[in-house]
C-alpha cells in the first residue's frame, strides 16, 4: 500500500513539473512579468525557478554565509512579489532583480555589523550575550572543489575593500557580467565600472599579499 502511494505521488510530481516546465518555456519574459503583475501564482513560481540560483549566488558572494544567503534570497523574492507592480520594464528584469539582491545583501551586512557592535557593548559592560559569531566555512556553489581554499582567501579579502568595488568585482568575476551590464545595475557609467574594477584588483592584490605574508610568518 505504501509503495503504491509513493508511486502515485512520484507520478503526480513528475507531471506537475512537466506542466510547469511547459508553462515556463511557452512564456516570454514580458508575458511572465505581466502574469506576475496580475498576481498569478504560477508566474511567481516560474520567476523563482528561473532566477533563484542567480540571486542566491550573488548574495552568497557578498554575505559569505549559506544560511544568511538563503534567508536573504527569500527576502528578495518576497520583495519581488510585493513590488513587481513598480517594475516598468525600463531595464531588463534581471537588472532590476540584481539591484534588489545587492541592496538586500548590503542591508544584511549593516544589520550584522550593528549586532556585533551591540554584542561588544554588552561585553564591555559585563552583560551576558549568548550570541556567538563564528567564521563560516567557505562553500560557494560556483567554485570548484580544488579551488575552494584560494577562493576562501579571495572572498575574505573582498570583505576588506570598499563596497562599490566589491559589488563591481563580484558581478564581473563571479557572476560573469560585462561592464555595460554592471554599469546598468549599479546605475553608473561604463568608465566608472572600469575604474572600480581596476581599483578592486589593486586592493585585492594588496590584501592577498598581506594575507600570505601573515601566514608565511607564523
Amino acid at each position: 500500500m505504501v509503495a503504491q502511494v509513493v508511486e502515485v505521488r512520484d507520478h503526480l510530481f513528475k507531471y506537475f513539473w512537466l506542466d510547469f516546465k511547459i508553462y515556463v518555456l511557452n512564456q516570454s519574459e514580458e508575458d511572465l512579468i505581466k502574469n506576475l503583475q496580475q498576481g498569478q501564482q504560477q508566474a511567481f513560481k516560474a520567476v523563482v525557478e528561473l532566477y533563484q540560483d542567480m540571486v542566491y549566488n550573488t548574495i552568497l558572494s557578498m554575505v559569505q554565509n549559506e544560511a544568511d544567503a538563503e534567508d536573504t534570497t527569500q527576502e528578495v523574492f518576497v520583495q519581488v512579489y510585493q513590488s513587481i507592480g513598480s517594475f516598468k520594464g525600463e531595464a531588463k528584469f534581471s537588472t532590476w532583480l540584481y539591484r534588489i539582491a545587492i541592496a538586500k545583501a548590503l542591508d544584511h551586512e549593516k544589520k550584522k555589523k550593528r549586532k556585533k557592535r551591540f554584542a561588544l557593548v554588552q561585553m564591555l559592560f559585563g552583560e551576558k550575550d549568548n550570541t556567538q559569531y563564528h567564521p563560516v566555512e567557505f562553500n560557494h556553489p560556483g567554485v570548484l572543489l580544488d579551488n575552494k581554499e584560494r577562493a576562501s582567501e579571495l572572498f575574505k579579502a573582498l570583505q576588506k575593500i570598499p563596497g562599490n568595488q566589491r559589488i563591481a568585482f563580484t558581478l564581473n568575476k563571479i557572476e560573469g557580467l560585462n561592464n555595460h551590464e554592471i554599469a546598468t545595475i549599479m546605475d553608473t557609467s561604463f568608465y566608472a565600472v572600469e575604474s572600480l574594477l581596476a581599483r578592486a584588483k589593486t586592493n585585492l592584490k594588496k590584501e592577498l599579499k598581506n594575507y600570505y605574508l601573515y601566514y608565511s610568518a607564523k
